[in-house]
Formats: C-alpha cells, structure tokens, sequence
C-alpha cells in the first residue's frame, strides 16, 4: 500500500465504532453507508475504538469477537483499506499518550457535565470508573491525532465533539495552533434511527430487546417479523411527523435511507394502503440492502489472517500521521525530544 499517511494532502475525516453489541441497521445507514464515498474528497481514518469499550465490563473472549466481526463488517460494506486507514485504536500508542496530555487541558467541571456520562453511570452505577468519566477526553486524543476537519457524529456525540473543540481551542491558546479545530460532519437522512419498539430513542448496538433493533447480520426472517412488530400508531396514515407519529416516521426514515426514495413519494406511494403494505416494504428493502454486505461478510470473517493484515498496515499508516501530533505537542510543552 502507499505511504498516504505522510502524502496525503486532503483534509481529514475520522470516525470509530465500539466493539461492542452488534452492528444494527441504524449503524449502517446513519454511519457506515455514509462513509463509503468520503474517501473521493477526504484523507479517510475509520477505526474500531476498543480503549473505549472496556470502560464498560465485557469479556475479553466476547471483545475479540466483536473486534473481528466489525472489521469483517466494515470491509464488507465496502470500505477499501486501499483507500481508507482502517484500524484498531488500541494498536496506536499515540490515542493513550495523548489523552493523558488532554486530561490536563479538561476541566472537571466540563466532564460531570457530559449526558453520556450520567446516563452511563446510571446504567453501570456498581462501575462509575474513571475510564467512564474520563472517555470523552480519549475521544478528543482520537480525533485531534489526526488532525481531523470533519467528523461524522450522530446527536448523541455532538456534546463531546463540542469538548474536543473546547479542548483544541484551550490548548492553542496557551501554546500556539498546535491542533485543528474539528467540526461536525452528519449526514442529511438516516443519521439517526430510531428503535422499532421505543421510536422515542436511537436504535441501540448495545440494546437488550432483541426486537428493537435489525443487527446487520440478522437473517431475512428476523428482520421480517422485528419490522412486522415495529411500533406505529392507530391512526393509519403514513406521513413523516416525529413529534406526533415516532414509530411511522422511523420507518419512514429507515426505508428512505435504504431506497433514496423522499418521505414524499413514500406517503404518495404508501398512503391508504395500510400498515401491513408499508412494513413489508420497509422489510423488503431492508434485506434487499443487506443480503449483499451478508454475503461479503462470510468471505471476510473466514480469513482473520486477511483481517490482521489489514489492520496492521492501516495501525502503521495512523501510527506516523498520529506521532506526527505527538511530536508537535510534546515541543508546545517544553518537553525533551526523544
């Protein structure tokens, strides 16, 4: 592969998914799916962000799995290591160096404020861990590393990429513009999709309720009768409307996504048909969008030797981007070159 780390003149775009859970449908459309054509514009860097899972207990067995199974997943849903730097944080030394300088730059005050935080330590109140308060710094060493321009964040990661622009601000002020400010990169339709069973809140990787999410590698009948169940309402129309018809407009959004179809020509198409139609169209084209990433998994998850390979370039290429950065912060604090 070549050296695009260093060559590369383009501005940045970098994101990261947790290994933990299963990859939903709500992953694909509102992330990866968006992520395929960013590498035309942008100097792409997707990794998996497994320093941030163990905030939360998960077995080691159960965290090597999910490492492997989303790799396969990104590659199977066309994410080009040719083209893309794809790879696992915690090969990259750089993420915990720098966070621990970042640490220093946060104020206490910022972080017991973060909603993730709170909801998180209310969720796993017997492990309120300082790895859990501290996470939205980690996050802010994993985007400034690179220094990346945009950043493809749904509603629930605005907070924190807001504290990494503070963190970068505060830094630059004090020693010079050492880091790129990021801003927010969200995609217009899909960015946030909704639970089949709570439409009120986003669909969860991590979620208990089988039937509130389609994982990417569901088989069609699942995804049949999780959709067929899905939460609407009694009214019987099909029109986009969130505040007053959550469950309808989730599909809506969901099918959209899948078709390029507009929430229009859906309510057009749809309207007075009843919900039963509706939803076989909504399965329909969810199954038509996932059978060929199905297919292109199983290829992918059988050749973990394939996969290492893969992550080993793409951690080598992060790696002299982020010492880069490392470097150029290290002489911002008067510390001695190594």
């Amino acid at each position: 592969m070549t050296d695009a780390a260093s060559t590369d003149t383009r501005p940045v775009v970098l994101s990261g998914i947790q290994p933990s859970g299963k990859l939903t449908i709500g992953n694909y459309l509102g992330a990866l799916k968006n992520w395929l054509a960013l590498h035309e514009q942008y100097d792409t860097h997707f990794m998996l962000v497994d320093l941030h899972s163990i905030s939360v207990r998960q077995s080691p067995a159960d965290r090597l799995e999910r490492c492997y199974e989303f790799i396969a997943l990104y590659l199977a849903c066309g994410l080009n290591p040719e083209r893309n730097v794809l790879f696992v944080q915690s090969h990259v030394p750089a993420h915990s160096q720098l966070a621990w300088i970042l640490n220093c730059y946060t104020q206490f005050g910022e972080l017991s404020r973060m909603t993730q935080f709170k909801d998180k330590s209310a969720k796993h109140a017997d492990n309120v861990n300082a790895g859990l308060f501290c996470y939205p710094v980690l996050m802010a060493a994993d985007i400034l590393l690179y220094g990346a321009h945009k950043v493809p964040v749904g509603d629930d990661q605005r907070q924190h990429l807001e504290l990494t622009r503070t963190i970068a601000q505060r830094f630059n002020r004090e020693h010079g513009e050492t880091f790129v400010v990021p801003e927010t990169m969200t995609p217009p339709i899909g960015a946030r999709i909704m639970g089949l069973q709570t439409p009120e809140a986003k669909m969860s990787k991590s979620e208990d309720a089988e039937t509130n999410a389609i994982y990417l590698l569901d088989e069609p009948k699942r995804i049949e009768r999780k959709i067929k169940r899905a939460v609407t309402d009694m009214e019987g129309s099909i029109r986009f409307d969130q505040e007053n018809k959550p469950g309808v407009s989730n599909l809506m959004s969901i099918l959209a996504a899948c078709t390029g179809q507009s929430f229009e020509q859906i309510s057009a198409e749809y309207d007075g048909g009843g919900y039963g139609q509706f939803k076989k169209a909504v399965a329909d084209a969810v199954i038509a969008t996932l059978e060929p990433v199905q297919q292109r998994y199983a290829e992918w998850r059988n050749d973990e030797a394939a996969l290492r390979d893969i992550l080993r370039d793409g951690a080598q290429r992060a790696q002299q981007r982020a010492q880069t950065t490392v470097d150029r912060v290290h002489a911002a604090l008067g510390f001695i070159p190594a």
